[in-house]
């Protein structure tokens, strides 16, 4: 027999009280920020929110998390829940609560994340990102207003272009390449109607994904590639200024001119070759960078390639509610910036499948212990980079396995290799599988490592302490 306990409102507000001390606990976040007093940067933080997946205002607590307690009365609510809605555009409003923390008054302030965005305040525009509001630039905001309609930049009618500023050679090689992959069917006769079909031709004008794709004077969006020495040093520097696919093929080439091979001998007739770097990462990387990048920024993709390290930068930060973290982990899913740019890529089978490139260097660089790959935000983009963490010699054939004979070892593949599972670090490690279970249980009690995720997407990851 189920007794079922009444909600009185003592219990309900113990409840309250037991919620506000876990998140004084847990601190200010994506979804948390802590004020000690209701004023302009109050509004900036539900507008920040609104633009993001929503969060929760507790005022009346320091930075810090110390509750100071305020004075707000019901009148004082309300004047404040007007204030908010006559400071934002469009307005939201919000769902202000009174509460007792140890005899002190607190308030909370939650918004959810709202529909029509982006949202304002006095003209000025915010996103929440980790525990800060971050202003939003012109790109930003516009980024925004078209994932609400569900709209891409790359889809709109080029001003001014005609369809004879087309290339009739690029669009037939196009739909050849489609009907060869096997992913669509265009007839081969009318390459134009093909284009049509496929949304890259509106109302007989071209959209600015043709122009990127087919153009016979390619836009000037440029990929620039360098060969450092030291960061100040250049030996080799060229701009390609091509339509995408072209584009592609020429960078490739000239970064595979600077990739160190070796060469293995595994007792057959044949010797095999190994680039310092895993070729087909470095093109899923390359690939990210033309499909994903902000073609409203002028800036170009820059490639850096030094003795150890090669760099990729793509104009402009992740689209939609991606993130860094949410990039490292397996379960990730993205939004298209340039969906008719990233359809073409995927039909003539240049890209496997939607918002997963990361996901497949992670994977393919397994094989690959010696080359450490990460992916940050910084410069008003996304920089991708592979890095080798020891000299390639004529041995690089061996990888980890037969190296692989102490926890201390095992702790190595997992700095450079962060978020694997234990199956993953069994068939890296060679090790059977009650010595890799007993080794990262000993590593997860001497608090090196720690597991993240849910059971299934995720994995081990040195500890901050370890970091």
């Amino acid at each position: 027999m189920t007794i079922n306990t009444p909600i009185t409102p003592d219990t309900a507000a113990a409840s309250a009280r037991q919620l506000l001390s876990g998140l004084l606990l847990f601190g200010e976040s994506q979804t948390l920020e802590f004020k000690s007093s209701f004023d302009k940067a109050t509004v900036e933080t539900l507008v920040a929110f609104a633009n993001a997946q929503g969060g929760t205002v507790l005022i009346g607590v320091t930075d810090s998390g110390n509750v100071q307690g305020i004075t707000l009365d019901k009148e004082r609510l309300n004047e404040c829940l007007v204030h908010i809605k006559a400071a934002t555009s469009p307005s939201i409003i919000p769902d202000l609560k009174p509460h007792q923390i140890g005899g002190k008054a607190v308030v909370t302030v939650d918004v959810a994340e709202f529909p029509v965005k982006p949202v304002s305040t006095k003209g000025r525009y915010y996103k929440r990102v980790a525990n800060t509001n971050q202003a939003l630039n012109a790109s930003q905001i516009a980024d925004l207003y078209m994932q609400t309609l569900q709209l891409s930049w790359d889809a709109y009618p080029a001003p001014h272009a005609k369809v004879d500023d087309l290339s009739p050679a690029k669009i037939e090689r196009f739909v050849s390449q489609v009907n060869a992959s096997g992913r669509f069917a265009l007839d081969t006769a009318t390459p134009m109607q093909a284009l049509e079909k496929l949304n890259y031709i509106q109302q007989g004008q071209p959209t600015w994904a043709a122009m990127l794709l087919f153009a016979q004077e390619p836009l000037r969006h440029h990929i620039h590639i360098g060969r450092f020495k030291t960061p100040d040093l250049i030996i080799d520097d060229r701009q390609i200024t091509d339509t995408l696919f072209e584009a592609v093929d020429q960078a490739m080439k000239f970064i595979v001119s600077y990739v160190a091979v070796a060469f293995e001998f595994d007792g057959s007739i044949q010797r095999k070759e190994r680039y310092a770097y895993l070729l087909p990462a470095l093109r899923e990387a390359l690939l990210n960078a033309v499909v994903h990048r902000d073609y409203t920024d002028g800036s170009d993709i820059q490639v850096k390639i030094f003795d150890k390290q090669i760099t990729i930068f793509s104009p402009g930060t992740f689209f939609g509610k991606l993130t860094v973290a949410d990039v490292q982990a397996d379960s990730y899913q993205s939004s298209l910036r340039n969906k008719l740019v990233a359809k073409g890529f995927y039909l003539v089978n240049a890209i496997e499948k939607y918002g997963s490139g990361f996901i497949r260097i992670r994977k393919a660089l397994l094989d690959y212990p010696e080359v450490e790959f990460t992916v940050e935000e910084k410069f008003g983009g996304v920089v991708a980079t592979f890095t080798q963490l020891k000299s390639q010699t004529s041995t690089a054939g061996e990888g980890v396995n037969g190296g692989v004979n102490t926890p201390e070892d095992l702790l190595a593949i997992i700095r450079v290799r962060p978020g694997l599972k234990a199956a993953e670090l069994v068939t890296l490690s060679g090790k059977p599988q009650r010595t890799i279970e007993r080794w990262l249980k000993q590593l997860k009690a001497d608090g090196q490592i720690q597991f993240t995720g849910a059971p299934k997407t995720g994995g081990y990851f040195l500890t901050e302490q370890k970091k």
